[in-house]
C-alpha cells in the first residue's frame, strides 16, 4: 500500500520545502483531467444538437424535456456529494468512478427504445457527469498554489471551446445519418462517448497519481445527502416543467412545499453535522467564500438564463442550422479563452485578483446592454460583438470565483468548497433558465401580435399573403397555414363580394335588369395578382385588423410555435416572417434587460468583494510542510528528553530503527 505520508510523490518522499509535484507530473495529471472534462462537455453539446432527431425516432418529442431534466437533476445533486466524498476517500477513486458510470450510462442510452428509457439512462450519465465537472477543479486546487492555478485554467477552457465547436458538428453528422455501421445514426451520439471515455480512463489511470495525505476519520453525512435530494429534486423539477404545468398548478405547489421542507431540513442537518456536513456551514463563516458564492449564483442566473437565447436568435432569426450556430458561438469562446489566459497570467505574476470579478461583471453587463439594441435584421457581426463582450467577462469570472473559494479553505475542505462553488453556480443557472424561459414564453405571443399590428409591417405582410404566387409557394405553405390563411381568406372573400356588389349596382343604375347584372359581373372580379388591386384592399382593411390585434389578449399560438417548431420560418417570404422575427427579437431583449439587472447586482457586490492574498503554496505542499514541521518538532522533543534523561541514543535514531524493524513484526499499533 502507498504511504500516507503527505510528502510522498511519484519519486519518493520530498523534504520540507521541496515541490510535492514537478511541472512534468502536473502536466500529465492535467491531461487526464482534461480528458474527463472533455467527455462531459462534448456530450452536452452533441446531445443538445441531436435531441429533436432522437425524439422523432423514439416517437416522444413531447417528452424530450424529461431527458434534459433527468440529466440536470442528478448531475446537480451529485456535485456536492462527490466533493465531500473525495475529501474523505481521495479524489482519484471518485474521478475514476465518475468516468466509469458515465461510460455505462452512455452505453445504456445508446440502446434506448423509448424516451422514458432514455431519460432514465441520461440520469445514470448525470451521476457520472457530476464528478466529471467538479473533481478536476478540486484536484487542481490540491496540487497547485492559487497563484499558479490560474495559469493552467486556459487548458480547461480550451476543452470547453473545442467541445463547443465540434460538438454541434458531430451531433449534426450523427443525427443526419440514417445508419453508421448498421446502427442508427443518432445512437452514435452516445456510443461516441465509449472510446473517448476509455481513453480518458486510461489517461487518468496512467497519469493521475496524487500524493496521499492523512484523511481524518469522519462521519458520512447520509442524512444531508438525503435532504439535498428531497430539496432539489422537486425544485429543479418545477423549474424545468413549471412552464408546462403552470406555476400555480397543484403539482407546482406540491414541489414548492416539498422543496422548502427539504431546504429547512438540510440546513438543520448541516448545522448538527458541523465539520462532517455535506456542505459545512462553517464555510460560510468566510466572507470571501460567501461573497464568491453569491456572485457565482447571480452570474450563473444571468449567464445561463440569457445566453440560451443567443443560439435561438442565430437559428430562428438569422436562419442558421444547429451546426452553424455552434460555429457562430466562437466569438464568445474566443473572448472567454483570451480573458481567462490573460487574467491567469496576471494573477500568477502578482497574486492579485480583486479587479477581475469587477471587470468581469462589468464586461458582462456591457454585453447584455449591447444586446438590448438587437434588431430582427441585425447582422451576425453585430451579434458577434455582444458575444465577445460576454465572453471576455466570463473568462475573468469563472476561474477567479473558484480560486477565491478554494483560497478560503484548507486541504481538508478543498473538495467540498470546490463542489459547493460549482453546485451553487449550477443552481443559479437552473433558476435563471427556468425564469427566463418562462418569461420568454409569456411575452412572446404579445410581442408578435404587437409587431403584426404595426401599420407598415401589417400592410407588407397582408400584401405578400394576398399575392397568389407568394401564398401558393411551397416554402410559404406552413407560415400561411399558421396564421395568414385565416387572416386573408375572409378579407379576399369580402373584397370580392363588395366588388361584385358594386359592379352589379353600377349596371343596375344604367338600367340593366338585376338578374342580368348579377350574371354579367364576375363572382370574383378582383385580380389579386395586380399590385394596385392588392394595395387598395390592404389600405382599406389594415386599420381594422390592426385594431383587432391590439385589443387581443395575446393568446395566440404563434409564440409557442416559434420555439417549439421553427420550420415554418425556413425559406419563408421575408414580409410574412418579419412579424415573427421582430416579436421574437423583442422578447429576447426583455430577457437581456433582466440579465443586465442581475449581473449589475453582481457588479455592485464585486465592488465590496474582499480578496485576501493568494497562498503561495498548494494545499498538498502545505500539508507536506506541516508534516515535516511536526516531524522536526518531534525530533526536538526527543532531543530535550534525551538530554534530561542522559540517553545514549541519538535523537531520532530510534525512529529510524523502529521503522526498519517494523517489517520484523513490530507495528503493534
Amino acid at each position: 500500500m502507498s504511504s500516507d505520508n503527505p510528502t510522498a510523490n511519484a519519486s519518493g518522499a520530498s523534504p520540507a520545502g521541496s515541490a510535492v509535484m514537478n511541472h512534468r507530473q502536473i502536466l500529465f495529471v492535467i491531461f487526464g483531467l482534461m480528458a474527463g472534462m472533455f467527455l462531459s462537455a462534448l456530450d452536452q453539446t452533441v446531445v443538445g444538437t441531436a435531441i429533436r432527431t432522437i425524439g422523432d425516432d423514439l416517437h416522444g418529442l413531447s417528452l424530450q424535456a424529461w431527458v434534459t431534466t433527468a440529466y440536470l437533476i442528478v448531475s446537480t445533486i451529485s456535485t456536492p456529494i462527490y466533493g465531500k466524498l473525495s475529501d474523505i476517500f481521495g479524489r482519484r477513486p471518485l474521478f475514476l468512478f465518475a468516468i466509469v458510470v458515465f461510460i455505462v450510462g452512455s452505453v445504456l442510452a445508446s440502446f434506448s427504445t423509448s424516451m422514458i428509457e432514455l431519460a432514465v439512462f441520461r440520469a445514470v450519465q448525470g451521476l457520472g457527469a457530476g464528478g466529471l465537472m467538479s473533481m478536476p477543479l478540486a484536484i487542481m486546487g490540491d496540487m497547485l498554489a492559487p497563484r499558479e492555478r490560474a495559469k493552467y485554467q486556459g487548458y480547461f477552457l480550451a476543452v470547453f471551446g473545442v467541445s463547443s465547436v465540434i460538438g454541434p458538428l458531430i451531433g449534426g453528422l450523427f443525427a443526419g445519418s440514417n445508419e453508421i455501421l448498421w446502427i442508427a445514426g443518432w445512437r452514435w451520439v452516445f456510443l461516441i462517448n465509449v472510446p473517448i471515455g476509455l481513453a480518458a480512463l486510461a489517461m487518468v489511470l496512467r497519469f493521475l497519481h496524487l500524493p496521499k495525505v492523512d484523511r481524518h476519520s469522519v462521519r458520512i453525512d447520509w442524512w444531508g445527502a438525503a435532504a439535498v435530494i428531497v430539496a432539489l429534486v422537486p425544485l429543479l423539477l418545477v423549474a424545468e416543467e413549471g412552464q408546462i404545468w403552470g406555476w400555480s398548478s397543484p403539482a407546482s405547489i406540491a414541489c414548492y412545499g416539498i422543496g422548502v421542507i427539504g431546504v429547512v431540513a438540510f440546513i438543520l442537518i448541516e448545522v448538527r453535522m458541523k465539520e462532517d456536513a455535506l456542505i459545512p456551514i462553517t464555510l460560510f463563516h468566510s466572507a470571501t467564500f460567501s461573497m464568491a458564492t453569491v456572485i457565482g449564483v447571480l452570474v450563473g442566473f444571468g449567464m445561463f438564463g440569457a445566453m440560451m437565447t443567443i443560439p435561438l436568435y442565430l437559428q430562428i432569426v438569422l436562419g442558421s442550422t444547429p451546426t452553424e450556430s455552434g460555429f457562430q458561438m466562437l466569438p464568445m469562446i474566443l473572448g472567454l479563452m483570451i480573458a481567462s489566459i490573460a487574467s491567469g497570467q496576471l494573477i500568477a505574476r502578482n497574486g492579485r485578483y480583486r479587479m477581475f470579478p469587477i471587470l468581469g461583471t462589468g464586461l458582462m453587463s456591457a454585453g447584455f446592454l449591447y444586446f438590448t439594441f438587437l434588431r430582427y435584421d441585425s447582422s451576425f457581426w453585430f451579434v458577434a460583438g455582444g458575444m465577445l463582450l460576454i465572453g471576455l467577462g466570463l473568462g475573468q469570472l469563472m476561474q477567479t470565483l473558484t480560486i477565491a473559494s478554494q483560497n478560503s479553505v484548507g486541504l481538508r475542505d478543498m473538495g467540498v468548497a470546490t463542489s459547493a462553488s460549482t453546485f451553487f453556480r449550477q443552481i443559479g443557472g437552473t433558476l435563471g433558465t427556468a425564469v427566463m424561459l418562462s418569461l420568454l414564453f409569456t411575452v412572446m405571443p404579445l410581442n408578435i401580435q404587437t409587431s403584426l399590428s404595426d401599420g407598415p409591417t401589417l400592410k407588407s405582410a397582408l400584401n405578400a399573403a394576398m399575392t397568389p404566387s407568394v401564398a401558393t409557394a411551397p416554402e410559404n405553405k406552413a407560415i400561411m397555414a399558421l396564421i395568414y390563411t385565416n387572416m386573408v381568406t375572409p378579407v379576399e372573400k369580402g373584397a370580392q363580394q363588395a366588388a361584385h356588389a358594386a359592379g352589379v349596382k353600377a349596371l343596375v343604375a344604367k338600367g340593366v335588369p338585376q338578374a342580368q347584372a348579377e350574371s354579367t359581373v364576375p363572382a370574383q372580379p378582383l385580380d389579386f395578382s395586380k399590385p394596385a388591386v392588392r394595395s387598395q384592399v390592404v389600405d382599406q382593411v389594415a386599420p381594422t385588423i390592426a385594431q383587432k390585434l391590439k385589443s387581443a389578449t395575446g393568446s395566440s399560438s404563434a409564440g409557442s410555435s416559434a420555439l417549439n417548431d421553427t420550420s415554418f420560418l425556413k425559406g419563408a417570404n421575408p414580409a410574412l416572417s418579419k412579424p415573427f422575427l421582430t416579436g421574437f427579437t423583442a422578447s429576447t431583449i426583455v430577457i437581456y434587460w433582466v440579465a443586465l439587472m442581475v449581473v449589475l447586482l453582481a457588479f455592485v457586490l464585486a465592488l465590496f468583494f474582499k480578496t485576501p492574498p493568494l497562498r503561495a503554496k498548494s494545499a498538498l505542499q502545505e500539508a507536506a510542510d506541516n508534516a515535516a514541521a511536526r516531524a522536526d518538532d518531534a525530533d526536538l522533543l526527543l532531543q530535550h528528553t534525551a538530554e534530561r534523561m542522559g540517553a545514549l541514543v541519538e535523537p531520532g535514531s530510534h525512529t529510524h530503527a523502529g521503522s526498519s524493524s517494523s517489517g520484523d513484526g513490530g507495528g503493534s499499533r
